[in-house]
């Protein structure tokens, strides 16, 4: 497989409108609170039924400082005792929900996130850790994906040892921009000395994959100072890169409100930007996996693109198709069966839940026909760049050219435009359309027009 991409500037102008980024199909903005913990049991009923194994996702939504860019649902504290009665109320949760799912299904994925989830100590780490396997039937022979994101600030080398020795064997390390004067913009101070001793650490200790966050657009960025900072990280050679494009809402975010307007890259620049990043890392080696993420040849996200099994979900890009994915603590979305469930999102109503013993449901949508035919078709565009109706057809037994003839129809000027190749057996994504991969899934999007102005621009 071709994991390249073109960057022709023009189609980027002519597309870069506001669009989903598919964690899920229906996104989340389809979750209502019509869907309590009534439908969500009923759901791991069905789950249970079917069988298969289990994704955890844990929401750590505790830092100590603030980042300025930040969209994420945390808690800004110095206090690290604020964690307490949260971790207490998440065991509870742990129980609650581990108690509704079959316990010969196995954990193959598992991940903290938040926030900053080494805001922690090793004590409450491990805690959650051991009330995770009381509940939940983690592996104990290291063969599952245990990941954790990292802000290098907060860890040291003891702090990667003792996260090895919990389980954890793949981390991601946030890191956005190592240009003083863009770091003291966005309030994150963050030394190459910090991040890289963290890297190098991840590496000693045995964790078999790597990852930088990087984000592009952040205020005083220019080419040359974004590049400088690629180099420096493609010179300690991470498996996998994340680099986002940043999205400035401060309308919605109220951090945001923080940041200079008059300090941000003009959209040209953020284009020269995206363009000198795309070009550095494919000369460096690494591949275009989809939507921001670059990774090594041998990685496993590349080798599960080539041989047609990456999958997506509310972490991104993964190489289990094949996981109920369970979220808990505040905010945390999952999927099950054939749903979506979202917990509370402040720490009150999830403490007022908790001591009921109810299960932290905010919201949840559940997926029809429709939806789960069209996740079906966007989930392989948007991880393969392909299509082939016959397998569609024969997966929901539908006739691919009658059901979706609108959308056949939509798409025709995108090949006119040379983003895709479209032929009465499928869907070709081409170099030039991978950046633009959203442009073409928004076109099965059944939901969008009422919801577009609730997203952020493609690029």
């Amino acid at each position: 497989m071709d994991q390249s991409i073109k960057f022709d500037l023009d189609l980027i102008h002519r597309y870069d409108k506001a669009g989903p980024r598919y964690t899920s199909y229906p996104t989340a903005l389809e979750l209502h609170d019509g869907f309590g913990d009534k439908e969500y049991k009923e759901h791991i009923d069905k789950s249970n039924a079917a069988g298969g194994p289990l994704s955890l996702y844990f929401h750590i939504p505790f830092c100590d400082t603030v980042c300025f860019y930040c969209a994420c649902n945390k808690i800004i504290t110095n206090n690290r005792k604020h964690a307490e009665p949260y971790l207490a109320n998440l065991f509870k949760e742990i129980a609650m929900q581990g108690s509704l799912f079959d316990k010969t299904r196995v954990v193959n994925q598992l991940h903290w996130g938040g926030g900053t989830p080494t805001f922690l100590s090793f004590q409450q780490m491990k805690a959650l850790m051991d009330t995770t396997r009381q509940y939940f039937n983690l592996r104990d022979d290291d063969s599952g994906e245990y990941s954790i994101e990292i802000d290098p600030r907060e860890t040291n080398d003891q702090t990667i040892a003792q996260l090895r020795q919990l389980g954890f064997n793949r981390i991601s390390l946030g890191l956005q921009d190592f240009n003083p004067a863009v770091q003291k913009a966005v309030n994150r101070i963050q030394t190459e000395e910090q991040t890289f001793a963290v890297l190098e650490a991840a590496r000693k200790h045995g964790f078999r994959s790597t990852n930088i966050d990087l984000i592009y657009g952040l205020p005083l960025q220019t080419v040359a100072s974004f590049a400088e900072t690629l180099n420096q990280v493609l010179a300690v050679s991470p498996d996998r890169f994340s680099i986002f494009n940043y999205a400035h809402m401060p309308t919605r975010f109220k951090t945001q409100r923080q940041i200079n307007d008059a300090d941000m890259p003009s959209p040209e620049v953020k284009l020269e930007i995206l363009q000198m990043m795309g070009n550095k890392l494919i000369e460096a080696g690494y591949v275009y996996i989809g939507m921001d993420h670059f990774a090594k040849p041998d990685d496993e996200l590349a080798i599960a693109q080539r041989e047609g099994h990456l999958h997506r979900n509310f972490q991104g890009y993964s190489t289990h198709s094949d996981c109920d994915l369970v979220g808990m603590g505040i905010t945390s979305i999952g999927r099950v069966g054939d749903a979506y469930i979202q917990n509370v999102k402040t720490l009150d109503e999830y403490d007022a839940l908790i001591k009921k013993n109810k299960l932290p449901v905010f919201k949840g949508v559940d997926l029809n026909a429709d939806d789960k035919l069209r996740r079906a078709v966007i989930t392989q565009l948007i991880c393969h760049f392909e299509l082939n109706f016959e397998s569609i057809e024969k997966q929901f037994n539908i006739n691919f050219a009658e059901y979706f003839s609108t959308e056949l129809n939509k798409l025709k000027p995108m090949q006119n435009d040379g983003l895709l190749t479209l032929t009465k057996k499928g869907i070709q994504v081409k170099t030039a359309g991978r950046l633009l991969i959203r442009n073409i899934c928004m076109i099965f999007d059944i939901y969008l027009a009422k919801k577009q102005q609730q997203f952020s621009k493609v690029i």
